[in-house]
């Protein structure tokens, strides 16, 4: 990352939802970098069964975050328990009294599948209804507005913030299974209503879409295909700690934004000094099963 990025956070405070692995936890180690309190939330717990047996833990991001100089803090919080979120924002509230920086990033709607890289790509009435809705609206969609709802009245008093919500998106094409289709809409387009409710309070609420990322989730995918193909969950984490230093990220508010777009933008690479523009190389991942071609 450019020169004066680290430390550059060390009087913020953020929530990071759903990091105990993956994008949440590069989202989280990269604030660290730059030397934010960092509220690390999830289910996997020490001395508990990680989440689908994935392996990392809310304990073990904190632990990295600090390390990497920022102040970790792990909460165990279930996003679909409005009690739960309740009392981490409370706890957020009591100890730190300010909130900067909400990144909604808790999803459910990899839990109990076997096809982890793809999404099945048949239609919706062929899947378990009550399945999938909880997959996708309880655990994703919902959990974001309710932990946004939550989060607000506290960053509210600071008269500025960022709002970063990760979601995939594809310039608006269709994501192959309705139901995570109309569930990443939402989460999307909440962002739009939020940037006009928000402009007097100088919030911005920006979304950021991943793209193709080595996680622990991609374990049935071989590895050197990964290191060539796919960017790390740091990559996504640069992403967010710029657009939270950018004096001018209210011109972003109530848009998503692919990483590879932010990357050229703000001049940033992955942790070993590649560039990758996703969306722009779609075409070349079929042989991966993404996007299931069904249209």
């Amino acid at each position: 990352m450019p020169v004066g990025w680290r430390g550059s956070l060390r009087k913020k405070v953020a929530i990071v939802t759903g990091s105990s692995r993956g994008v949440g936890k590069g989202i989280a180690l990269a604030l660290g970098d730059a030397g934010a309190t960092v509220y690390v939330t999830g289910r996997s717990v020490r001395g508990g069964r990680a989440t689908q047996n994935l392996g990392g833990t809310i304990q073990d991001t904190a632990e990295a975050v600090t390390d990497r100089g920022g102040r970790g803090i792990p909460v165990r919080c279930d996003h679909t328990q409005n009690g739960d979120i309740r009392r981490l924002v409370s706890r957020v509230r009591r100890n730190e009294g300010q909130l900067d920086i909400l990144v909604n990033n808790a999803f459910g709607g990899e839990e109990g599948r076997q096809q982890i890289v793809t999404y099945d790509g048949f239609p919706f009435w062929k899947h378990d209804f009550q399945e999938w809705w909880h997959r996708m609206f309880d655990s994703y969609l919902r959990a974001t507005f309710a932990t946004t709802y939550c989060a607000l009245p506290l960053m509210m008093k600071r008269k500025g913030g960022l709002i970063v919500n990760t979601l995939w998106w594809n310039r608006d094409r269709y994501l192959c299974d309705l139901f995570f289709d109309v569930a990443s809409a939402g989460v999307g387009r909440m962002l739009y209503g939020l940037a006009l409710e928000l402009r007097r309070s100088k919030i911005a609420a920006v979304g950021v879409s991943p793209g193709w990322t080595r996680t622990e989730r991609m374990a049935d995918v071989p590895r050197a295909v990964l290191e060539r193909e796919a960017q790390s969950p740091e990559y996504v984490g640069r992403a967010v700690v710029h657009l939270a230093r950018d004096p001018r990220v209210q011109e972003k508010s109530g848009r998503v934004f692919e990483v590879g777009a932010l990357a050229r933008e703000y001049g940033f690479r992955d942790v070993d000094g590649r560039y990758w523009d996703y969306h722009a190389s779609i075409a070349e991942k079929p042989r991966l099963g993404w996007p299931p071609d069904v249209l």
